[in-house]
C-alpha cells in the first residue's frame, strides 16, 4: 500500500498522543487535530500548532510543520521524528511541563 505525506504525519501524530496519554491520564480529555495551516499569521510568523487549554484541544498544522523544517535526510523516518517533537512540545506547553520531562524512557539512552 502507498503511503503518502499525509498518512506519515496523521500517523505519527496520532501514536505520539497515544503513546503520551498512556504516561499522562490528564490527556485523555485533550483532542489532538490535524489542519494544514492556521487561519491567521502571527507576529510570531506561521504557528506549527496551537493549543487550546480550555476547550482541551490541541492543533498541529501539517503544512508548516513539514515545509519550514529543514530536514537533513528526507524520508518517512526524518520527518516522522519531526512531528513527534511537534506533538511534544505542544504537550508541554498544554500541560505547563518541559517537553523532555514528558516521555523520559522513551529518549533515555541505552
Amino acid at each position: 500500500m502507498l503511503r503518502g505525506r499525509l498518512d506519515v504525519f496523521d500517523d505519527a501524530v496520532a501514536d505520539t498522543a497515544e503513546y503520551l496519554r498512556g504516561l499522562w491520564p490528564e490527556l485523555d480529555v485533550v483532542s489532538y487535530e490535524v489542519a494544514g495551516l492556521p487561519a491567521v499569521v502571527t507576529d510570531r510568523g506561521l504557528e506549527r500548532w496551537h493549543v487550546d487549554a480550555e476547550k482541551n484541544r490541541i492543533v498541529l498544522y501539517r503544512l508548516p510543520i513539514e515545509r519550514m523544517t529543514k530536514l537533513h535526510v528526507k524520508d518517512e523516518l526524518h520527518l516522522r521524528m519531526v512531528v513527534e517533537g511537534c506533538v511534544l512540545r505542544a504537550t508541554g506547553e498544554y500541560l505547563g511541563r518541559d517537553p523532555w520531562d514528558l516521555a523520559p524512557e522513551r529518549f533515555r539512552e541505552h
